[in-house]
């Protein structure tokens, strides 16, 4: 069981260095003119915003992909302008302070902005170490939970609790988002389906155990259930990105799959949406955005 486990390194390793703090020199929010009349558009998030691993990418260490949903939404929406402040391994912080020469994301933010996307809150819990744990676990119960076991030792969900403690966070986003751009509508969006909707995964191509499937399912449910409720709570727009792509997670053929799994088949980070998942959110934004 141990050797197993050591075949799944390089894809954790890669994992790891899509979802930590950019920490090098990252390129200046991406600002891109488009048709003459239409919405001064902002995008602020993490990795899940910024695509990386997708073609064409840009933003130097913040992996911006130009085919990411910020970018297909601003193509939509025939945007008068367009700055896509997203960086990979972004957290709530980060919206605040600099990630190496991206400057922080919320200085994108002005009085003239008319529409703001903000997709923020994973990396807060940490996305990237959850994974890697579970994953590097996974080998020693394949069909059981050792991931679960790990987190819910001593009768307490130390990951509810990290979403619990972002919520404040998420909140302090939101105010300031209306403090810097009062005009603009704004859409927090939440995360895709990563885990299969029902079942058991597909150990050993994606490295986790049959019994973390559903909880790690669960735990993301969780966290966009938090997302939304503070959407409600800002009077913001929430957009439900996880429905949508249901039926096309990790474990799914590389031909139906918009998220990849430990080893991307498809241009992405390991576990992140591929161009078909951004396309999703990207439908996902723009329904948001038409049903207010």
């Amino acid at each position: 069981m141990q050797g197993r486990g050591g075949q799944y390194g390089k894809a954790l390793a890669a994992f790891g260095a899509a979802t930590a703090l950019a920490a090098g020199a990252a390129a200046p929010a991406a600002a891109a003119p488009a048709a003459r009349g239409g919405e001064a558009y902002v995008a602020l998030g993490d990795s899940y915003t910024a695509g990386p691993g997708i073609p064409q990418q840009s933003g130097g260490d913040c992996a911006r992909s130009s085919v990411n949903y910020p970018s297909l939404t601003a193509e939509k929406l025939h945007a008068s302008s367009f700055k896509d402040a997203s960086c990979s391994g972004a957290t709530t912080d980060d919206l605040w302070r600099a990630q190496g020469a991206n400057p922080p994301q919320l200085n994108a933010l002005s009085k003239r902005t008319t529409l703001v996307t903000v997709g923020i809150g994973g990396n807060d819990i940490g996305f990237g170490s959850i994974i890697g744990t579970c994953a590097q676990l996974s080998p020693t119960d394949p069909a059981g939970a050792p991931c679960r076991k790990q987190f819910t030792a001593g009768g307490t969900d130390r990951l509810v609790n990290r979403i619990n403690d972002a919520a404040p966070k998420i909140a302090k986003v939101l105010k300031a988002v209306h403090q810097r751009a009062p005009h603009a509508r704004v859409a927090l969006v939440g995360y895709p389906a990563i885990m299969p909707d029902n079942g058991v995964g597909c150990f050993p191509a994606v490295p986790i155990a049959a019994g973390d499937v559903p909880y790690l399912r669960d735990t993301e449910k969780w966290l966009n259930a938090m997302l939304q409720q503070q959407a409600r709570k800002a009077h913001v727009r929430y957009v439900d990105t996880y429905r949508p792509t249901v039926g096309h997670d990790v474990c799914k053929p590389a031909a139906d799959r918009w998220i990849e799994g430990a080893h991307p088949e498809n241009p992405a980070a390991p576990f992140h949406p591929n161009a078909k998942g951004e396309q999703a959110m990207a439908g996902s934004v723009l329904g948001a955005l038409r049903r207010h």
